[in-house]
């Protein structure tokens, strides 16, 4: 009878132990699983932000470098907001007149070369339909202005006899020695497509007017 109650104890501490032990191996477990977790979860949430951060600086960037690379540009005309507007560097007047709310139901698009890029600092004027004019930009020093039919005006002192090749109808250009009706033609389109002149001696960039050309006419023009 006594060996029998130490069989019955000893098989009691026994099945105590295994069990005990295998709570403790559960509970182990599910500590290490849940550390694994947070763990992971914590290496995605830095990902997560060091990512977002890297957007925000490149966003940063990018909007410095378009802030430096913006021009200035003065429109007025048949545009619904006439006034000052910021283009990208490189944009055209297609583009300053959609910046501006785009043209008026009275504006003559077809008198302006919507394709000319801009520089900064210039005045452009977009004409009605009741009027015609040959020229629509002013440069940034103020020096050239509009024409409106054959009336031109040069605001360079001690030039008012010369003829300005940046605003010159093309009866003005044919006025000049050496310079025909098809010359001067060539001169209008070549400033509406590639800017103003900068200096008298860019004419000679006209296909047509070489050295000779030049040496006839260069005390006659201004910019």
């Amino acid at each position: 009878m006594e060996n029998k109650k130490k069989i019955i104890i000893s098989v009691v501490l026994i099945v105590i132990l295994i069990i005990s032990f295998a709570i403790y191996t559960v509970n182990n477990k599910d500590k290490e699983e849940l550390n694994l977790n947070y763990f992971v979860l914590e290496e995605e949430e830095n990902i997560i932000e060091n990512n977002n951060q890297m957007n925000e600086n490149q966003q940063n960037i990018d909007t410095t470098d378009e802030k430096v690379e913006e021009i200035a540009i003065h429109i007025v005309g048949e545009v619904k907001n006439e006034g000052v507007i910021y283009l990208k560097k490189g944009s055209r007047i297609i583009d300053a007149i959609n910046e501006a709310g785009g043209e008026t139901k009275q504006a003559d698009l077809s008198q302006i070369n919507l394709a000319y890029v801009l520089e900064d600092g210039v005045k452009i004027y977009i004409p009605n339909k009741k009027e015609k004019i040959t020229e629509y930009i002013i440069e940034s020093n103020g020096n050239n202005v509009i024409q409106e039919g054959n009336k031109t005006s040069n605001t360079e002192k001690g030039d008012s006899d010369k003829v300005n090749i940046n605003t010159a109808t093309q009866e003005e250009l044919d006025s000049l020695p050496g310079i025909g009706p098809s010359t001067a033609q060539k001169i209008i389109n070549y400033r509406e497509e590639n800017g103003l002149f900068k200096k008298i001696e860019d004419i000679q960039n006209v296909k047509g007017i070489g050295d000779s050309k030049y040496s006839d006419v260069k005390d006659k023009i201004t910019v």
